[in-house]
């Protein structure tokens, strides 16, 4: 898709282009990393139990920089009372959209039975997003597989999505493929069961209204142009993580930053964020692992990478590494900037 082929609500939708929610990966330094580089896009928190906000430390769940918005917060529970309970909170921290996890197949949340599990109960589904948005002024959304295990008909999508429409939830995050907890582990459930961006597509005609944000196999801005063809957004996971510069590209087709990242810039805010979070206590390989892929696929992206990961210089807790790693990558680094294909 062209840019003179973008309709202003693909332009402006506030999901046009979203960064999944992944554990141990989308933590409020990789979020702060991910908006310097796509402006508008909307971040989303690691998955964040009920337990963990009911029970743990609150502010180091939820605290996040202003910078980051919009954000939204995922919530991965299955009781009503406190997935409400938990979205107040989140409301109260500032976070701009209440994310209800259908989708999740780790070992963990099978345990808890949240997660992908609660596909098999759609009405539970629909008394904990109607909670929720009792609960709060934000948007409550869902983001959810085609289906679960034996479950492989549309029919069955189809009327998971028609209870939470019945509810009024009105923003469907959908990973378009099936989710099989018994047989492939969390990672294979990432790639095996198959794209059906068909089902995903069916989803939108039937409930035309509604935002459907498609998510699973998105890896470039052409394919992202497709989506954009049928869906009101597209939510990049893993090739966000392997390639952050994708989110330049992509937020440059959407007319979201006019050019690109001017490297020295990016890097010397970098620089300083990773200086104050230090001070608070921050270790500095938490900072600087969400940087390993920013120069993928070009000259030096090796050395970029080992110079980060390198544990003597980590140890000695200097955010200038960032810099000095930046340096090393040669003149290539006078010729390029971040989003250039």
């Amino acid at each position: 898709m062209t840019l003179d082929k973008l309709s202003q609500n693909q332009i402006f939708s506030p999901w046009a282009l979203c960064v999944a929610p992944m554990i141990d990966v989308t933590d409020r330094h990789c979020r702060f990393f991910h908006r310097l580089l796509a402006p508008r896009a909307r971040l989303y928190t690691e998955m964040i139990t009920t337990g963990a906000l009911m029970h743990g430390d609150q502010a180091r769940h939820l605290d996040f920089d202003v910078a980051e918005h919009p954000v939204a917060l995922q919530l991965g529970g299955s009781d009503p009372a406190a997935l409400a309970a938990s979205a107040k909170l989140g409301e109260r921290w500032g976070y701009d959209e209440i994310n209800l996890n259908c989708g999740c197949p780790s070992d963990r949340v099978q345990k808890g039975a949240f997660g992908a599990c609660l596909m098999r109960d759609p009405q539970l589904v629909a008394d904990c997003v109607k909670a929720m948005q009792d609960a709060v002024d934000v948007p409550v959304t869902v983001k959810h597989r085609l289906g679960l295990d034996g479950t492989t008909t549309y029919a069955f999508v189809q009327d998971f999505v028609g209870s939470l429409y019945d509810v009024g939830c009105r923003v469907f995050v959908v990973h378009a493929r099936h989710a099989i907890l018994a047989g492939l582990s969390p990672k294979e459930n990432r790639d095996v069961p198959p794209l059906q961006y068909d089902q995903v597509a069916q989803l939108k005609r039937d409930f035309p209204d509604a935002v459907v944000v498609l998510n699973g196999g998105l890896t470039a801005v052409q394919d992202c142009a497709q989506a954009w063809e049928t869906f009101d957004g597209v939510m990049l996971g893993r090739a966000a993580w392997h390639d952050p510069a994708v989110l330049v590209r992509l937020s440059k087709h959407l007319q979201h930053r006019p050019d690109d990242v001017d490297e020295a810039q990016l890097i010397e805010a970098l620089v300083q964020y990773a200086g104050s979070q230090m001070r608070q206590g921050v270790p500095l390989r938490v900072l600087v692992r969400p940087l390993l892929g920013l120069w993928q696929g070009r000259a030096g992206a090796r050395r970029w990478r080992r110079a980060l990961s390198d544990a003597a210089s980590l140890h000695l807790s200097d955010a200038t590494l960032i810099r000095q790693a930046w340096q090393s990558l040669g003149s290539v680094k006078h010729e390029r900037a971040v989003g250039v294909d």
